[in-house]
């Protein structure tokens, strides 16, 4: 709560100019919300800057994710999402308590449901707060899981973090993290 607040008026320039460069380069709303599951399974609406010209409705059988070169994408929303500048607003969720700074990420609804059939154990990551980051964002395991392997060590990076928490954990993926915020497979 405290962490949310303070970078939420520290970083409100920053929300203000990438509003406005919404705004002025494409069309729709600044920001984009959808459904996805946290703890204990409990639904909540995750809160981002919109940086594709397509909104997909969440409750569509199976969402698009972004893919390199991915049309949807817009022209600001390709540095956005390069620099993880779109998930800023997810400070909003901590703040709410939706979400915690650390932690597994919540995926769509929609990939929750396939992947729980496929992988043993998806469903234990929501034992904890989703995370704006995790061991899955410092492993480089983001972005993209074409195939199911990339899925099979994401839930794999959870579920060791689930295991071995404490705040050490929590302080070392946030420097890490800082270390490694632009990233090749955010598209």
């Amino acid at each position: 709560l405290i962490f949310s607040s303070i970078f939420i008026l520290l970083l409100s320039p920053i929300f203000l100019l990438i509003s406005i460069l919404i705004k002025i380069t494409s069309k729709g709303p600044i920001f984009y919300t959808q459904k996805r599951y946290g703890l204990d399974s409990k639904s909540f609406r995750i809160i981002k800057f919109r940086s594709m010209s397509v909104l997909e409705r969440d409750d569509q059988e199976c969402l698009h994710q972004a893919k390199y070169n991915d049309p949807r994408i817009t022209k600001i929303g390709k540095y956005l999402r390069m620099w993880s500048l779109d998930e800023l607003p997810q400070l909003f969720n901590v703040f709410i308590g939706n979400m915690s700074i650390v932690g597994p990420r919540p995926h769509a609804v929609s990939h929750n449901e396939k992947y729980r059939k496929l992988i043993t154990g998806y469903m234990q990551r929501h034992s904890f707060k989703p995370g704006m980051t995790g061991l899955a964002q410092i492993y480089d395991l983001r972005g993209e899981t074409k195939e199911l392997n990339d899925m099979k060590l994401r839930i794999k990076a959870d579920l060791l973090y689930n295991s071995n928490w404490d705040i050490f954990l929590d302080f070392s993926i946030l420097i890490r993290t800082l270390m490694r915020i632009k990233s090749k497979k955010a598209y």
